[in-house]
């Protein structure tokens, strides 16, 4: 199994931006030191769900201050962003890191943020296939030239090109059939959210597996990704009973702040019963019970590549807390024995 941690930056109580943004940061690090293989940033915009507006620059910040550990994006918005800036930027991380950046992207939602940054509803209702091929053409070839309906520009040079070869890898979130197809034929792993559960999961890797088939790719080529919230405590009515004290003032200020670019109802989630699903969800509770928890649910989705959220206690010192615990209490007891960090390839991520 491939354990990362998943961090939001999420506003918790009478925490302010900084205090934030610090917190995701001492994560990472703390995540290194602890034997995760991977760290994960959010992206998002005008919230106080989390207050990392771009993922890249976390992301080169992360990779500044580790050595070992590789960084993803979680996503990065294509519909509020370029793809040729955004294979630029993935190329300048590859480089400069040795590899061990990932991109994860996704479609986003039909939120504010397109009218903010001028990019605007067609973008995401219909243009994230454009935009998805794009920045694979960009991360893939020497040159890159446009002549879609959404992007028309000449012939330009790639620079830099990326230290990983054909390219970077590449993740795409799928909340959507219609989004796993589009991942399935270009032979890109999901990202799929803890939002879901396990048999949820499954089916929607079943969905990938058949597209894939059908498309003449090989399913098995790739390692899709589960995320999943994870507190460890001294038993599962603890766990819950602290992560009750802490997510649903979160949940209820940062989700309230999504606003639709058009007419559409905002959308709304009971923050208390969300808390309550994400407990019955993931692993949550004493170290044996959330490697349990993590055991079962790779053998009933086939996903062995798991993120935990580990911001759920709220606080820096819980945040901390958490990742060393899974550290030193749980991953040994998935992986048997320890494996060799360094061995692990990131031609994992990619089909042929």
């Amino acid at each position: 199994m491939r354990f990362g941690i998943f961090v939001l930056g999420g506003i918790f109580g009478g925490q302010d931006h900084g205090d934030a943004l610090r917190r995701a940061a001492e994560a990472v690090v703390a995540a290194e030191a602890a034997g995760f293989d991977e760290a994960w940033i959010a992206e998002h915009h005008f919230l106080s769900y989390g207050v990392c507006p771009s993922a890249v620059t976390f992301a080169a910040h992360a990779l500044g201050a580790t050595s070992r550990i590789t960084l993803g994006t979680a996503v990065s918005v294509l519909s509020t962003t370029h793809p040729v800036a955004l294979a630029e930027q993935t190329a300048m991380l590859d480089q400069l890191s040795g590899g061990r950046f990932v991109l994860g992207v996704g479609r986003g939602g039909p939120w504010v943020d397109l009218e903010v940054f001028g990019t605007g509803l067609d973008r995401y209702e219909n243009g994230f296939p454009e935009s998805l091929d794009l920045l694979l053409r960009s991360l893939t070839e020497d040159t890159v030239s446009a002549e879609g309906p959404r992007f028309v520009f000449r012939e330009v040079p790639m620079v830099p090109r990326p230290h990983t070869r054909p390219r970077p890898p590449v993740a795409v979130a799928c909340t959507s059939r219609a989004t796993v197809e589009l991942a399935a034929v270009r032979g890109l792993p999901m990202l799929l959210g803890m939002h879901i559960g396990d048999q949820e999961k499954a089916e929607l890797v079943a969905w990938y597996e058949k597209a894939a088939v059908e498309a003449g790719r090989d399913p098995a080529a790739v390692r899709h990704m589960s995320t999943v919230l994870a507190y460890v405590a001294a038993d599962r009515e603890s766990a819950t009973r602290e992560l009750r004290a802490s997510m649903p003032g979160w949940l209820a200020d940062g989700l309230a702040g999504y606003v639709p670019v058009d007419g559409r109802p905002r959308p709304s989630r009971d923050p208390v019963a969300y808390t309550e699903l994400l407990c019955s969800l993931h692993p949550v509770g004493s170290p044996a019970e959330c490697a349990d928890q993590l055991r079962a649910s790779a053998e009933r989705t086939g996903i062995e590549h798991v993120l935990m959220m580990v911001e759920g206690g709220g606080s820096r010192e819980r945040t901390l807390a958490t990742i060393e615990r899974l550290g030193a209490e749980v991953l040994p007891a998935l992986r048997g024995s320890r494996p060799d960090q360094q061995s692990r390839s990131s031609g994992l991520w990619l089909s042929s």
